[in-house]
């Protein structure tokens, strides 16, 4: 299951993306924002982060106007590994490489056409196990 957090400036993009994840018919549990009324992300980083460290949710989709300030909350909370991606070569390498939990996006930043492509991405690209990226890995904790 794949949890979701956004802000009121990330609000519209993730409305597309749950609309593309259940396309694809991949579970998600949605924790906020529900409207593009003004909010403070830290609050949303937090839940998704929550969700990802009790074993309820596998990844995460974080989304913020930029996409900055909700991805340095997620990465200060214990075992969450939140990455800004602008482009499908990052989101692949992230996984590829950090094992990252979480997606980070800018819902004023990219369009919905390509942050389809980046969590498509994200999401089907699997950690590659590799001694040398889970010794970094382990050197992050």
């Amino acid at each position: 299951m794949v949890a979701l957090g956004c802000d009121h400036g990330g609000y519209a993009l993730m409305q597309e993306v749950k609309a593309h994840l259940d396309q694809r018919g991949i579970e998600y549990k949605d924790f906020g924002t529900y409207s593009t009324d003004s909010v403070d992300y830290p609050v949303y980083a937090h839940k998704v982060g929550k969700a990802i460290q009790d074993g309820e949710c596998e990844l995460g989709i974080l989304i913020c106007g930029t996409g900055i300030g909700i991805s340095i909350t997620a990465n200060k909370m214990k075992g969450i590994r939140a990455a800004l991606c602008e482009n499908c070569f990052c989101a692949e390498k992230t996984r590829e490489h950090n094992n990252a939990n979480v997606l980070a996006m800018g819902g004023r930043v990219v369009g919905p056409e390509l942050a389809f492509k980046i969590v498509d991405t994200f999401l089907d690209t699997p950690f590659s196990g590799e001694e040398r990226h889970q010794r970094r890995i382990d050197m992050m904790e």
